[in-house]
């Protein structure tokens, strides 16, 4: 009688080799989505942000492009709204400090565009899957909503401080000036500000990754 191992047809050997290389491609692609998704490793260094994610960079460059706003101030506006998380949502109000309950907002997502404005967005700019938990889409809704400050606000394109203050509190809100009261506004503001110059002395300092591929 003979104990011989029956050898594996061919055509098997190569089903569940290629069925391996599929599913280890599939896993690298799930990995990568994945980290492509994350929170950048280091929000307050604009190189690293780019050199992480090089196609923010070029998301960056096409809203500047597009709405004359530097790209230094639409990243430092997102930094402010969202700190880069592409989910962030207002923390809940609570009912006698303890029990969760309604959000404050609708604002959602990198720019923390409430829904009446992203709505808005779409719209007037023939955007219709527009989605504020991609970024290339939530950079060009900064850029397109401080065009708009820029223009009808008469705030200067350079003026990071007053352009987020627009941003912030509404074209009108901050045209009727009630910000001028608000002390946490007002910090937000100048951190804006701040980290916009910080921004903009790093690219210009940058030695690595696209930051330096302008």
């Amino acid at each position: 009688m003979s104990l011989e191992t029956p050898k594996t047809p061919r055509r098997t050997l190569f089903t569940l080799v290629g069925t391996a290389i599929v599913c280890s491609l599939m896993l690298v692609g799930l990995v990568s989505s994945c980290m492509s998704l994350r929170q950048p490793s280091n929000t307050a260094d604009l190189c690293t942000i780019f050199a992480e994610k090089s196609y923010w960079y070029r998301h960056a460059v096409n809203a500047e492009k597009q709405w004359n706003i530097d790209k230094t101030i639409l990243m430092a506006v997102i930094k402010q709204e969202s700190s880069f998380v592409r989910s962030a949502r207002p923390p809940r109000t609570r009912i006698l400090g303890i029990i969760p309950w309604k959000r404050p907002t609708t604002a959602y997502g990198y720019a923390q565009a409430i829904d009446e404005t992203w709505n808005d967005y779409k719209e007037r700019n023939k955007r219709p899957h527009a989605n504020r938990t991609n970024f290339r889409d939530a950079i060009d809704f900064v850029g397109w909503y401080l065009d708009m400050a820029a223009t009808t606000a008469n705030v200067a394109r350079d003026d990071p401080k007053n352009l987020y203050l627009t941003y912030h509190e509404g074209i009108t809100g901050y045209l009727e000036g009630n910000w001028r009261n608000k002390k946490k506004v007002l910090v937000a503001a100048t951190k804006v500000k701040d980290t916009s110059e910080v921004y903009e002395t790093q690219l210009e300092d940058c030695d690595r990754g696209p930051a330096r591929r302008r």
